[in-house]
């Protein structure tokens, strides 16, 4: 990775303030990137934007390229005459501005979102999207319709094996059957895709590019495994032979069992990874910069037996390995790649990732091993990589200090990172990231905060309660905050200057009193 020294924030779009129960795509997306611009930061790092599965999760979604309707701006359809104030203002979503309420979301988003269907399916932009993406978005629909006929139920368990296995007399029946609920979903689509296309370029014209996060597999309950079948380790339709994880670690004495399909690498090498290609094209339509979540499966993958309990059973096998990653980057634009890089890494697979020559991941809170010098501490860590002060995975910077650090990891970082409890332990962690050889960093808003446990977004191997559910307050956008990150930014040589139509105004920031920063 080459280029100038520059830094940004971690934000999941869901965490964003404002009404109507979860962060979105509107005018609260818009005031980030100007906080962000303000703030003298370039990179905007997100979660995957595609629909929740699983346990609320974006990481396992029933489609590797469809968009979350939860995240579609209902001020937005307002405006544009497909909703009225009365419709959203009388719908609960809840009353806790800090957390996600996925049950309300469920029972109360896509009602409004049909309303809209109602008052704009007729117009030409609608039609003229739903040509252009015809490829992916026609089996997506209708993937989405039956699945609404069948009770919400996985595909695994669809009652008519038929649609389940494709037959084509049952597909073009159920496609005529199904023509409504096709169109609805083609439709939420269309919003979706034209409210992103909107707020990635409100981020170019202020200087900030969008980091997103591409998740490795896709679900067992997806469309990609109904329709490709074959690209995947399947023992019959819809049914894994063999899905991955991750062996004993950190997290959990049993290892993670994250149940997806794995992939069937040889039909895809015999193909020349052609899904895999048009995958990454669509993510690049979305983000300046992809992360690619656990990359070392290109390598070689975890892999577990279907019907495991847990993930202590399964074995490493071999990846699609050097040749497939070096087909994926020779499609991208230079320095638009990060792969992450974490957990119990050999070195065997440090060599693989070396030869890769992509940029990897360096997180704070990882450092501080009282028994000898991490490579993950500031000094150490290559230019080539993008450092973090903690991730969506771990827990906040100040959470881990306080809390999960042992002793020795805590007397440490306090030592390194010349902590001072006064001006907030917090901003020595974000000094010491910004100030690293890195290329990139990065800060978990939460920790340009301060927050703690009640801010963490994700514990690995749980499940429900807490997880992709933390909301941040509007008031802690505010030019206390901003003012600081500048003065930081500059003072470690990571500040650009924003794009000339910056320059025309001064923008003025309030500074509410009760806010921590």
């Amino acid at each position: 990775m080459t280029g100038k020294r520059m830094s940004g924030i971690v934000l999941p779009v869901f965490s964003l303030p404002g009404a109507h129960g979860i962060g979105t795509m509107g005018a609260h997306a818009r005031k980030w990137i100007d906080f962000l611009a303000d703030s003298g930061q370039r990179i905007w790092q997100i979660l995957p934007l595609s629909p929740t599965g699983f346990g609320d999760s974006p990481y396992q979604s029933c489609s590797a390229i469809a968009g979350n309707p939860y995240l579609i701006d209902l001020d937005t359809l307002v405006a544009d005459g497909l909703l009225t104030r009365e419709e959203t203002e009388n719908c609960d979503f809840g009353h806790d501005i800090d957390h996600v309420d996925y049950s309300l979301l469920y029972q109360n988003r896509l009602p409004l979102l049909r309303k809209a269907f109602e008052r704009g399916r007729g117009g030409e932009g609608f039609a003229a999207f739903v040509k252009e993406q015809k490829p992916w978005l026609s089996d997506y629909a209708l993937f989405m319709a039956l699945k609404e006929r069948y009770g919400m139920k996985p595909l695994s368990r669809w009652p008519d094996k038929d649609i389940v296995a494709r037959d084509k007399t049952a597909l073009r029946k159920a496609n005529a059957e199904c023509a409504e609920a096709v169109a609805f979903h083609s439709f939420i689509q269309y919003l979706f895709f034209g409210q992103w296309g909107s707020v990635k370029e409100y981020a170019k014209k202020r200087g900030v590019k969008i980091m997103g996060d591409l998740p490795i597999y896709v679900a067992e309950d997806s469309v990609e495994v109904w329709t490709r079948p074959e690209l995947f380790q399947l023992k019959a339709p819809a049914k894994p032979a063999k899905v991955a994880g991750v062996p004993p670690d950190f997290y959990s004495a049993t290892g993670q069992l994250w149940g997806n399909p794995l992939y069937n690498w040889a039909a895809h090498e015999s193909e020349d990874y052609k899904w895999w290609l048009s995958r990454i094209s669509h993510a690049r339509s979305f983000y300046d910069i992809i992360r690619i979540d656990h990359f070392r499966g290109f390598y070689n993958y975890w892999s577990v037996p279907s019907g495991m309990k847990t993930a202590d059973k399964g074995r490493w096998v071999k990846g699609p390995g050097i040749s497939f990653v070096q087909r994926l980057i020779r499609s991208m634009p230079p320095a638009s790649l990060v792969a992450e890089d974490l957990g119990d890494i050999g070195a065997d697979v440090w060599k693989f990732f070396h030869e890769t020559g992509l940029p990897g991941m360096k997180v704070l809170v990882y450092a501080f091993n009282p028994e000898g010098e991490s490579d993950y501490l500031p000094h150490r860590v290559p230019r080539n990589s993008v450092s973090y002060t903690s991730t969506h995975d771990s827990p906040t910077f100040c959470d881990w200090l306080t809390g999960e650090a042992s002793e020795g990891e805590r007397e440490l970082a306090v030592r390194y990172l010349r902590l001072r409890e006064d001006e907030g332990f917090h901003w020595g962690a974000v000094c010491a990231v910004w100030g690293s050889q890195s290329r990139i960093a990065m800060a978990q808003f939460q920790d340009v905060l301060g927050l703690g446990k009640d801010a963490r977004i994700n514990t690995p191997a749980t499940v429900g309660g807490g997880n992709w559910r933390w909301r941040v307050r509007e008031d802690a956008l505010n030019g206390g905050v901003s003012k600081r990150l500048l003065e930081v930014t500059k003072t470690y040589g990571r500040y650009t200057p924003p794009p000339e139509s910056e320059n025309q105004t001064e923008k003025n920031i309030s500074i509410p009193k009760n806010t921590k920063g």
